[in-house]
């Protein structure tokens, strides 16, 4: 629980009570790899915290291609956000990708802790805006950087995971297809 406790640390300052009361009102749970915790058409009800292992969102397109939106590692958030805030069916599934610990807070829990510890509302505020800043730059980093600059931004925010996750799913993220990809791997191991 201590690294949970650290990501709130970065932004706001919880006394040891205000910690415990937090911590009580998550779930932490042992996942095996290709578990889904969210399939598209369900609402999200809980936000997701990584203690170890990897998640990635994604969804899957009326060809029956998945286009993979984001990872997670270990000490990052995941969500649909927009179930999560509208509580409506999403169109994202998140999976885990290797055996991952997580650390889940419902959208019900959320909100008695706004009320409970107003401070978390600032945390929350700003976790997304981080996530809609981040949301914005891959999206125009996609439409105006090549494929091999925006590989290095991958391997520059998800070093660890370059050699972790499936080279498919790398090249779903980066807008490209896997064998686009091997080739431009390939040519970049050349250089």
């Amino acid at each position: 629980m201590e690294l949970i406790l650290e990501n709130i640390a970065k932004h706001v300052s919880l006394t040891p009570e205000e910690q415990a009361h937090f911590l009580s009102k998550t779930e932490t749970h042992t996942y095996k790899a290709k578990t889904i915790l969210l399939s598209a058409g369900e609402v999200c009800k809980h936000s997701y915290f990584v203690n170890s292992g990897i998640l990635r969102s994604f969804n899957i397109n009326d060809n029956i291609v998945e286009h993979v939106l984001s990872f997670a590692c270990e000490g990052w958030w995941m969500s649909d956000m927009y179930s999560y805030f509208s509580q409506k069916p999403g169109q994202l599934f998140i999976e885990v990708l290797e055996e991952a610990e997580i650390v889940s807070l419902s959208k019900e829990n959320q909100e008695q802790l706004f009320h409970d510890i107003p401070k978390l509302e600032r945390f929350f505020r700003i976790l997304i805006e981080n996530s809609l800043v981040a949301n914005q730059q891959r999206l125009m980093d996609n439409l105006s950087l090549p494929a091999e600059e925006r590989f290095e931004k991958f391997t520059r925010k998800y070093g660890t995971l370059v050699h972790k996750v499936p080279q498919k799913q790398i090249a779903s993220f980066i807008g490209v297809t896997p064998e686009f990809f091997s080739k431009m791997k390939a040519r970049l191991l050349k250089k």
